[in-house]
């Protein structure tokens, strides 16, 4: 990647131009605050304005915008690279608040450095950029399919608050069920307890009716 591939960079509340880096010449901060006056009133999104050969990339997120112009050839995987790191070290620095508070330009000579090391670091790692990347466009991918998952299952909401009904239909139906045939089982026990009650005692009795016609048979002679 060559020297001039990432060429200024600025970081913005609002509109309010907050920071911002370049080791070069040009109208390219004009370029890059009229483009951030024109951004669409949209939080967590992406936006790439390409003019004279050069990409103007906007990550606005949480209201604050972080921008890098680059060479076109550059490509949009590096410097959307770039301003990920840019946004987790400006959010983990100013997360306390101060930077609701600043006026334009405010944290020029605190965050301008940084921006300076990050555009250092980024232009001589492409490699290493266009890795980091291709995995947080593939995190993005299956974070993508997961909530068109969910949102399809959401949309058969009423279809699955059915299915559960007739679950619980079916469950407590088994547990009637297995009440009912536990009652049954006790009741055909007793029966058949009281059956064979009633046959020992026919038994018993016609034993004792025999044994008593023998002893009266005996008796006689």
């Amino acid at each position: 990647m060559g020297s001039k591939s990432l060429i200024y960079s600025f970081v913005a509340r609002g509109t309010v131009v907050l920071a911002d880096y370049t080791p070069f010449s040009g109208n390219f901060s004009t370029i890059a605050e009229q483009c951030l006056q024109k951004l669409p009133a949209t939080n967590n999104n992406k936006f790439t304005h390409t003019c004279d050969r050069h990409t103007f990339n906007y990550l606005v997120e949480d209201e604050f915008t972080y921008l890098i112009v680059a060479d076109e050839e550059v490509g949009r995987q590096i410097p959307f690279a770039f301003l990920d790191r840019v946004k987790d070290d400006f959010k983990k620095r100013y997360q306390g608040g101060k930077a609701d508070l600043t006026v334009a330009h405010g944290l020029d000579s605190e965050f301008g450095p940084r921006l300076k090391e990050h555009m250092d670091y980024c232009a001589e790692h492409p490699e290493e950029m266009d890795k980091i990347a291709k995995i947080k466009s593939q995190v993005a991918e299956v974070k993508g399919v997961m909530m068109e998952n969910i949102e399809q299952v959401l949309d058969r909401g009423g279809k699955i608050e059915v299915l559960v009904e007739k679950t619980d239909t079916l469950r407590n139906q088994a547990d009637v069920y297995q009440r009912q045939n536990k009652q049954l089982r006790r009741k055909m026990w007793l029966q058949n307890m009281k059956v064979k009650l009633i046959v020992l005692a026919i038994i018993i009795a016609i034993a004792l009716i025999i044994w008593l016609s023998i002893c009266r048979g005996f008796v006689c002679h």
